[in-house]
């Protein structure tokens, strides 16, 4: 019998305003996952790379749709030098280049995204985005792109025939990087270092759930998880911890 080695727990439900089901990865949603940038985190480079602290920041970070790059080129105009090391390298729009492809990402400056301050910065190390966000009493996720404040979460949708909507929240898999997610060193929801949380993820990540969801949705998922019965199945990479 095949070894059962990404094994999880979903359910589903109806949408009660619109012609959708949800179906949720319970089984992450009840782990407990959380960032450990800056305390291990080995980023996501071919090799360790817990020195640089650069988290999910080696590369450019790519962007969603126009509404997400206008909110970034927004944020972006809000830096200061204190909140940002590559403020002079990037102001006035600077920050900004194209794939070949011509799709919108942030350009890289040694080796990092270039909204990533390096470790010793006066203003902060970690995403400047964050830095002046926090220091402003704002959500941080209200400052970056989309895709750097969505990880490790993923909201996949899927149009039927007859135009029925089925959506999956679920944790963000290498595969979801494309053919270049396999050649990372290391993910932060593949290994267990990180499934050391004080809490559940559909309570550590509530504001990004909301976000991605809606505040009804996000009811009727943590309504779900509540009302299971018998104990939650362990995630995966938080079982190789004890076997």
């Amino acid at each position: 019998m095949p070894k059962l080695d990404d094994l999880h727990e979903w359910m589903s439900f109806s949408d009660p305003d619109k012609d959708q089901t949800w179906i949720v990865d319970a089984t992450f949603m009840l782990s407990n996952w959380t960032c450990i940038w800056g305390r291990g985190c080995k980023g996501v480079l071919d090799d360790d790379a817990t020195k640089l602290q650069q988290g999910c920041c080696s590369f450019g970070a790519h962007f969603i749709d126009k509404d997400d790059l206008a909110s970034v080129k927004r944020s972006a105009r809000r830096l200061k030098p204190e909140h940002w090391a590559n403020h002079a390298k990037g102001s006035n729009g600077r920050w900004l280049t194209k794939e070949r492809d011509g799709a919108d990402k942030t350009r890289t400056v040694d080796g990092a995204c270039i909204f990533h301050n390096p470790p010793g910065f006066p203003g902060g190390g970690g995403c400047a985005f964050h830095v002046a966000a926090t220091e402003a009493g704002e959500r941080p996720m209200d400052w970056k792109p989309d895709v750097c404040w969505q990880l490790p979460l993923r909201l996949d949708e899927h149009t039927e025939d007859d135009g029925h909507v089925v959506s999956f929240v679920r944790e963000w898999k290498r595969r979801d990087w494309g053919e270049g997610g396999h050649d990372f060193h290391w993910w932060c929801t593949d290994h267990h270092a990180a499934f050391v949380g004080t809490r559940p993820v559909y309570l550590e990540l509530k504001d990004e759930i909301i976000e991605l969801c809606g505040a009804k949705i996000y009811a009727r998922i943590v309504e779900a998880l509540r009302s299971r019965t018998g104990a939650a199945l362990p995630h995966p990479k938080a079982r190789r911890r004890t076997v």
